[in-house]
C-alpha cells in the first residue's frame, strides 16, 4: 500500500503513466484495425459479439504477460543463429506475426477485386467456420502485438501499476472504438483497401524488425496519417459532388 501512495505522489510516475498510456494506445491502433476489417467480414449478428471477444482477449493476454515479466524479458535474448543472424523469440514471433498480416491482407485485398459468388445453401455452416476462423485469427494477432506492447511498456517503466493501467486504459479505448471504427470502414469501401494497405505496411515492418532493421514507428504511423488524411478529403470530395448532382436533379 505505501509503495502504491509513493507512485500516486510521484510527478515522475504520471508522466511516466500518461506516456505508456499514450503509447499502448497507439500500438494499439494496428490491432484494432485488423479486429475491425476482420469480424465486418461476418453476419451483421456476430460482429460485435467478435469484437467484444478479441478485444477481451487482447486484454487478457497482456494482463497474463504482465504476470510473467521474467519471462517476456527473455524472449529479447538470442536463441538460435541462421547465417550469422541471431534470432530470438521475440523476433519469430515478429516474422511470423508479420508474414501472416501481409498474407491475410493480400488475400483480403484479391477478394475484394474478385469476389466469389456465395452458395445460399451452405450459409449456416460459413458462418460457423467463418466465427470460429476469425476468432483464432484475432487471437493469433493479439498474441503478436501483445508480446510488443508489453515488451515496450516493459521498456519504458520499471513499475507494473503503471503498466497494469496503461493496459487497461488502453484495451478500454479500443473498446470504445471498435464499433464506431468498424461502422465507418464498412460504410466506406474505399477505407477498406486504405486499411488493407496499412495492414501489409505493419506486417512489413514487423517482419523488418525480426530481422533486426529498426523501424521507426513515427514514420509509419506518420505514413497512415497522411493516407487517412487523403482519403478523408477524397470522401470530402465524393459527397460534395452527390450533393450537387443530388441539387440539379
Amino acid at each position: 500500500m505505501e509503495y502504491l501512495l509513493e507512485l500516486a505522489a510521484s510527478p515522475t510516475a504520471w508522466v511516466a503513466l500518461a506516456t505508456l498510456v499514450v503509447m499502448e494506445i497507439v500500438l494499439g491502433i494496428d490491432n484494432l484495425i485488423f479486429i475491425s476489417i476482420l469480424t465486418n467480414k461476418l453476419p451483421k449478428q456476430y460482429q460485435q459479439k467478435a469484437r467484444r471477444i478479441g478485444i477481451g482477449m487482447a486484454l487478457i493476454l497482456r494482463l497474463a504477460l504482465l504476470s510473467t515479466i521474467a519471462f517476456i524479458v527473455q524472449l529479447t535474448e538470442p536463441v538460435i543463429d541462421i547465417l550469422g543472424q541471431a534470432f530470438s523469440w521475440k523476433d519469430m514471433i515478429l516474422i511470423a506475426g508479420g508474414l501472416f498480416l501481409v498474407w491475410k491482407a493480400t488475400t483480403e485485398i484479391h477478394h475484394s477485386m474478385d469476389p466469389a459468388p456465395e452458395d445460399p445453401k451452405s450459409a449456416t455452416s460459413t458462418v460457423t467456420l467463418g466465427f470460429a476462423a476469425a476468432i483464432g485469427q484475432i487471437l493469433l494477432l493479439d498474441m503478436v502485438f501483445s508480446i510488443d506492447s508489453i515488451i515496450t511498456a516493459v521498456g519504458m517503466t520499471e513499475h507494473l501499476p503503471i503498466m497494469i493501467i496503461a493496459v487497461v486504459v488502453s484495451v478500454l479505448v479500443m473498446l470504445l472504438a471498435a464499433d464506431p471504427l468498424a461502422k465507418f470502414i464498412n460504410d466506406n469501401p474505399t477505407v477498406v483497401m486504405l486499411a488493407l494497405g496499412f495492414l501489409i505496411m505493419i506486417g512489413m515492418t514487423l517482419i523488418a524488425e525480426g530481422f533486426g532493421a529498426h523501424v521507426p514507428k513515427g514514420y509509419v504511423y506518420a505514413a497512415m496519417a497522411f493516407s487517412a488524411g487523403i482519403e478523408v478529403l477524397n470522401m470530402l470530395s465524393r459527397r460534395a459532388k452527390q450533393k450537387k448532382l443530388a441539387a440539379q436533379a
